[in-house]
Parts: structure tokens; sequence; C-alpha cells
């Protein structure tokens, strides 16, 4: 038996010197070297690729930014930008809503709102959708708290849901803003 331990011992050696070396036969040292090979890449990606390139992306966003690639106009060049379009206004009927209250006691907003918009042809539009946008605006306006009214958050939600609501209805012409003539919650 003694003679079989040593070979038992050899077979163990054989298979920990394969596992540790790798398919090829590598020693020990060499399958390590690989190891740090795997993360000589990840150094590599992070340590050089990266910061290379974000220094061309710098020099670029540099080089536009200070009109070295020819994107800016000379300076002896005029730019000549088209005016601002003069705005169109239009009034919608006043509204008084009962607002959604937690007490038994009645509480009431009054609007008076205009529409500003930057292209004529929106306001003939809104003449034969004029019921269906109030109807919009009344169901959305009921649920309304008057918590959800204050404040100037409250007020510029507010806007922006009802020009939301009237976009929605005239798309694929929009309105630019919604303006309130009068907004009193009683």
């Amino acid at each position: 038996m003694s003679a079989d331990e040593p070979e038992e011992d050899v077979a163990e050696e054989d298979v920990d010197a394969e596992a540790v070396d790798g398919e090829d036969g590598e020693d020990g040292e060499e399958g390590a070297s690989s190891k740090k090979r795997k993360l000589s890449g990840k150094f590599m990606v992070l340590f050089i690729v990266l910061p290379v390139l974000l220094l061309g992306g710098g020099g670029y966003f540099a080089a536009t930014y200070f009109g070295l690639l020819g994107g800016e106009p000379a300076a002896d060049e005029e730019v000549v930008a088209a005016p601002p379009k003069k705005p169109i206004f239009y009034d919608l009927p006043e509204m008084l809503v009962n607002l959604t209250s937690q007490d038994s006691r009645s509480r009431y907003l009054k609007l008076k709102i205009s529409l500003e918009m930057t292209d004529e042809e929106v306001k003939p539009l809104l003449e034969p959708l004029l019921p269906r946008l109030l109807d919009t605006f009344q169901v959305y306006l009921r649920e309304l708290r008057t918590d959800d009214l204050e404040g100037s958050a409250g007020v510029y939600r507010l806007k922006e849901e009802l020009a939301r609501r009237i976009n929605i209805s005239i798309r694929p012409r929009k309105i630019t803003r919604v303006l309130f003539r009068e907004m009193l919650v009683q």
C-alpha cells in the first residue's frame, strides 16, 4: 500500500498543476499574468481610452465655442435674425366654477382667460371648438381644491394644464401660453 500512496499523491499534484496552469500547460506565474492582462485591459479603457475621448470632446467643444472651426460667422458678417412674430390674443368667455371642498362651505373660482398665439391660423380654429374647450376646462377646474391654487406654483401649474388641454384639442396647431386677465377664488 505504501507504493500506491505515492502514485495517488503524484496524480493529485498533476490535477492541481493542470488547474493552476490552465489549458496550455502554463506554469503558475503565466496564469497569474493572464489575470493581470485582463486587468490591464480595464486599466487601458479607464485610464487611456476614456481620457482621450474626454479630451477630444472637450477640444471640439472649445474649438466650436471659440469659433476656431468656422461654425461662427466672422465679425464683419452681420447676422440678421427674423423679427419676432406679433402675438395674437383670443379672449375666452368668463368662467365661474364651483371648486371641490372638504368642508360643507362652497368655494368658487372665477376666471377670465386670454390665449396667446403666434400663428394667425389658430384663431379661426378656436371658434368651432370653443364648446369643447370650455367643457374640458369645466371638468378639470371642478376637481381642483383651493390648496391646488395657492401660491405662484399653483397658478403656474393651472396655466400649464389649461394650455396642454387646448393644444391637445387643436393639434397640430398650438397656442403659446394661457394668460389670466382675472382670477378670483372665493
